[in-house]
Order: structure tokens, then sequence, then C-alpha cells
């Protein structure tokens, strides 16, 4: 199994920055995808940024929400096998609970991909 623990969440006014982490841990393989997503009351789960591939060598692949772009920015440490998302002038209807996804296999069985997700951060952004 494969584990994600997110943290950095919490509250912030309008303008201001956070920086959300995720570190997966377990019998890890390997890890094809990372990402973010949110989930206000309300509302259903939506994606907010995505960093596929990447590596040593190889180009890694980002996706943003029409509604990020320009604000956030998702990055990871490979070595770390850690998603991060910087989030930089931030409104109040960023306001949700973020929760981290993987894309990723066990070592035991490197053929077989699956999505794994964490318990989710809170991030409340006051106007």
């Amino acid at each position: 199994q494969v584990q994600l623990v997110e943290s950095g969440g919490g509250l912030v006014q309008a303008g201001g920055s956070l920086r959300l982490s995720c570190a997966a841990s377990g019998n890890i393989g390997n890890i094809k995808s990372m990402g973010w997503y949110r989930q206000a009351p309300g509302n259903q789960r939506e994606l907010v940024a995505s960093i596929l591939g990447g590596g040593r060598t190889n180009y890694a692949d980002t996706s943003y929400q029409d509604s990020v772009k320009g604000r956030f920015t998702i990055s990871r440490d490979y070595s770390k096998n850690t998603v991060y998302l910087q989030m930089n002038s931030l409104k109040p209807e960023d306001t949700a609970v973020y929760y981290c996804n993987a894309d990723a296999t066990i070592a035991t069985m490197p053929w077989e991909y699956d999505n794994y997700w964490g318990q989710g951060t809170q991030v409340t952004v006051s106007s």
C-alpha cells in the first residue's frame, strides 16, 4: 500500500500564500503522477493541479485548473516522493479541503497502478 500525508493547510488572508506538501510512503514501486484536488462544502471534488512523469531526465508535464493558473504552482521532489502546491494570491473562493492524489504501483506489483488519496488538509482564505 501507499500512504499519502498532506500538510501545510491553514487560515490565511486574501492575497496571502500557503504551501501544501504531500509525502508518499509505504511499499512504493513507481509513482506515475501526483495531483491536488479540492472540495468546498456543497461542491464536488475538483482537480486543481497535476504533475505527470518527470524525474532525473524526463520533462514533467503539469496542468492546472483555469481558476488557479498563474497563482498556483505544482512541483515534485522525486527523491522524497513528495509533491508541493505553492499557492499565491489566494482568494476566498480557494477555501476548501485540499486532497493529494497519486497513481502509483507497489514494489511487489510493478505492473499494476492504483489510485491513492490523502486525508485532506483544510485551507481557509478570509476576505
